[in-house]
């Protein structure tokens, strides 16, 4: 039976993939366990633009966001993380200009904006694997 195996891309790659998305998960520790949230982004200026339906006291200094793709039912695809600080974008011009930018979840006081400014990116592809003895 053949099986599937995760192959590590090059960073030139990964962030390809990753400006070309545009949905993906938020996450964060909180309380000591994994929390995730779905949201939206944009890659710009070097940095990774994310609306997430997440309270902003509760986004901690470094988190991670994940992007992949899957197409069922073929057995490849990637997936990519990012890791590092996160700040709210609280600047009413530039909040205004991410939130016309980028469609959010919902709308209020759990409609946050963050900029991630990457220390880690990796990316895996899932390709075929050898078959099995």
């Amino acid at each position: 039976m053949a099986t599937g195996r995760l192959v590590e891309m090059p960073g030139a790659e990964a962030l390809w993939l990753l400006e070309g998305g545009k949905h993906g998960r938020l996450v964060l520790i909180r309380r000591g366990e994994p929390f995730v949230r779905p949201a939206v982004h944009i890659w710009t200026h070097g940095h990774l633009v994310v609306r997430t339906p997440v309270q902003a006291t509760a986004v901690p200094s470094t988190v991670t966001y994940q992007v992949d793709r899957f197409p069922a039912p073929s057995a490849s695809g990637w997936s990519i993380s990012v890791t590092g600080p996160a700040t709210e974008i609280t600047e009413p011009h530039e909040a205004a200009h991410y939130r016309r930018a980028l469609d959010g979840w919902v709308h209020g006081p759990h409609d946050t904006l963050l900029r991630i400014t990457p220390q880690t990116l990796t990316g895996f592809r899932l390709a075929p694997g050898d078959a099995g003895p």
